[in-house]
């Protein structure tokens, strides 16, 4: 397995390998020992799964806090997008930074998200779907946060047109983060 550490070390992009022949492929997504030597350790609690309809669908920002923190583990099964991770870890030197990475069916890659970090992603071809294991707590609407998509301070560089975008009616109701607490 492939492990390179982005902008923001603590979130990495991991390339499992795939073995392909006249079948089709075979690939080891998950091993505990082997991704606890790239420094993710489970326990995993949670598989999601979405499916987004049409190119331009933004999932996000999102995150959780104490005691429901959790870290993810994003790949994606058919179709595209560009994945980001931003640090919401107040005392961190890269608060309110972010790193991104485009993770398809044909690249195979993973983005690790660790806890304290907002997530979010925009789907790059229609009939997308995410596959992601969450390490750390379960759901948990109580402890669930968020912030808005097009933040200007953010100014993350969706890669779609605003015209583009669809979000959900609670994703367009978020606040942005400089009107958030310190949430780690």
């Amino acid at each position: 397995m492939r492990v390179e550490r982005l902008a923001i070390a603590d979130v990495l992009l991991l390339t499992p390998p795939r073995f392909g022949d006249a079948r089709g492929f075979f690939s080891e997504t998950w091993n505990a020992a082997r991704y606890a030597a790239s420094g993710i350790d489970g326990p995993f609690v949670q598989d999601n799964h979405s499916l987004s309809a049409r190119r331009g669908t933004i999932r996000g920002l999102h995150c959780q806090i104490a005691p429901s923190v959790q870290g993810k583990l994003v790949r994606v099964v058919k179709g595209a997008i560009w994945d980001v991770a931003v640090d919401a870890r107040r005392a961190s030197p890269t608060y309110g930074q972010h790193v991104a990475a485009v993770l398809s069916a044909e690249n195979w890659q993973q983005l690790w998200i660790p806890g304290g970090f907002l997530h979010g992603f925009c789907t790059l071809e229609p009939d997308t779907e995410v596959i992601y294991k969450v390490q750390g707590g379960l759901y948990d609407r109580a402890t669930e946060r968020g912030v808005i998509w097009n933040d200007p301070q953010l100014a993350l560089p969706w890669p779609v047109s605003p015209g583009e975008v669809l979000v959900s009616e609670k994703d367009a109701q978020l606040p942005r983060l400089a009107d958030c607490e310190a949430w780690y």
